[in-house]
């Protein structure tokens, strides 16, 4: 096990090379759900024996303790169940303690049955009819040093235990077992941030699908100017995930820029959008959507443009303005590095690129097990100066974020200001950041240009 961050390291070497090149189209080979519940389970037992105790000894942790009752699950407990289990069971408490002189990591339920294979029943009910009683005799015997518990002001997935689960615990542990208590939000943080080998092995194929379902979405196979609504869209891109086996996270979103007066800015983008707007020729059209499958998620931006007649490519100045926006995806991700903070990496990119002449505005955030996951926040839509808690988090290692941001840019001809807004999945090594299943890198076109004909 303590070799595990090394053998990770090599493995997401070598995928860096091969993974683009072999990722197929899943969208024609969504595993079913008995074959989507082995690969969970075995992606879950390789976290729990190989990673999560190299997590523990990072962050100085000997016990953790995680429960929640049926219906309201901790978030963390939640990405430790079995693919069988579709909630807790009544009162499901977790046990994770790691016995001095690197012994093996016990992982315990005081719940009435095995949770999946990993984890083993530790609860006699007939010699200890009370779940707290038996939870209490466990810890006694083993006298932890420290009793990490799910509470955190910063990061809600870090925050599960609720106030009625802590009062119960809490109330039958002696004075002395009471004063071992600590946050485990670091921990918790890192359990849910950090991606194993076999996550990055699936996390390219999941990106790959949410782009083909963006480039047929964007297509005159879906869209026909003049009829189709930016509400009929939505609706296509929400029905299209689900009947291809997948689900989402999010409602899907889709705005339209186009030759008005009419100006984007930030509470258009993410609250005010018309609900039912039809598409038309010389629309810059943007969709934010993203998929849920073996327990990831996808969160992507593109943009699309539909052409005028006459018109064979993307006008000069939307061009440019796409460029802008790279360029400050660009600036940003080259900001981030281990040991930076999200405010510091926020701070750094906006000044870089607005010397470079761009006018910015970054919010990009974690990915995994959650959307909007746990871990560093680069900058907030409505805050472009330092987040509060979740923006002073630490960047580290083998960790997914959604670059997420837009650039403003002037567009003569429409005589107003336009927003190019970019999200794309990418992976932090500890080293640098590249995209897991590529970026869009031009607008696309609506009708395509088909081969032999002009």
């Amino acid at each position: 096990m303590k070799y595990y961050f090394k053998w990770v390291a090599v493995f997401f070497l070598v995928w860096g090379f091969f993974a683009e090149a072999s990722a197929q189209p899943l969208s024609g080979r969504v595993l079913g759900l008995r074959d989507q519940a082995k690969v969970i389970n075995e992606v879950l037992q390789e976290r729990l024996d190989s990673l999560l105790p190299q997590l523990m000894a990072q962050n100085g942790i000997d016990c953790w303790v995680v429960m929640g009752r049926e219906y309201n699950e901790d978030p963390v407990l939640k990405t430790m169940l079995p693919a069988e289990w579709l909630n807790a069971r009544r009162r499901t408490i977790l046990v994770f303690y790691q016995p001095p002189q690197g012994k093996p990591l016990e992982k315990l339920a005081i719940a009435r049955y095995d949770v999946g294979t990993a984890i083993k029943a530790a609860w006699d009910m007939k010699a200890q009819p009370d779940q707290w009683d038996a939870l209490l005799d466990l810890l006694q015997k083993r006298q932890p040093k420290k009793i990490a518990l799910n509470l955190s002001e910063s990061f809600a997935h870090a925050d599960g235990l609720s106030a009625t689960e802590q009062k119960a615990f809490v109330s039958r542990l002696p004075k002395a077992m009471a004063d071992k208590i600590v946050s485990a939000e670091p921990l918790a943080v890192a359990w849910l941030a950090t991606r194993s080998a076999k996550e990055m092995a699936l996390y390219p194929q999941l990106i790959r699908a949410t782009h083909e379902i963006i480039a047929e979405g964007f297509s005159e196979k879906v869209i026909t100017p003049g009829i189709t609504t930016t509400e009929d869209l939505v609706w296509w891109f929400r029905q299209k995930i689900r009947d291809l086996g997948y689900d989402t996270w999010f409602h899907p979103s889709v705005a339209i820029q186009r030759n008005d007066p009419e100006n984007f800015e930030h509470l258009r983008s993410f609250s005010a959008r018309p609900n039912n707007n039809t598409i038309l020729p010389g629309d810059l059209l943007h969709v934010d959507i993203g998929i849920s499958y073996l327990r990831l998620q996808t969160d992507i931006q593109q943009h699309a443009y539909v052409l005028l007649p006459g018109e064979k490519t993307v006008p000069a100045a939307l061009q440019k303005a796409f460029a802008a926006a790279q360029q400050v995806q660009n600036i940003l991700t080259a900001e981030i590095a281990t040991g930076k903070s999200g405010n510091e990496v926020l701070t750094a990119a906006l000044q870089k690129a607005k010397a470079a002449g761009l006018e910015p505005s970054i919010y990009s955030h974690p990915i995994g097990y959650h959307g909007h996951a746990a871990g560093p926040a680069i900058g907030m839509w409505d805050n472009q100066v330092a987040v509060p808690k979740t923006g002073e988090a630490k960047f580290f290692p083998f960790t997914a974020f959604s670059i997420e941001l837009n650039a403003a840019s002037p567009v003569p001809e429409w005589k107003k200001t336009i927003r190019i807004m970019l999200e794309e999945d990418a992976f932090f090594d500890g080293k640098s950041v590249r995209y897991i299943g590529g970026r869009q890198t031009s607008i696309l076109t609506i009708p395509r240009a088909l081969n032999g004909v002009e």
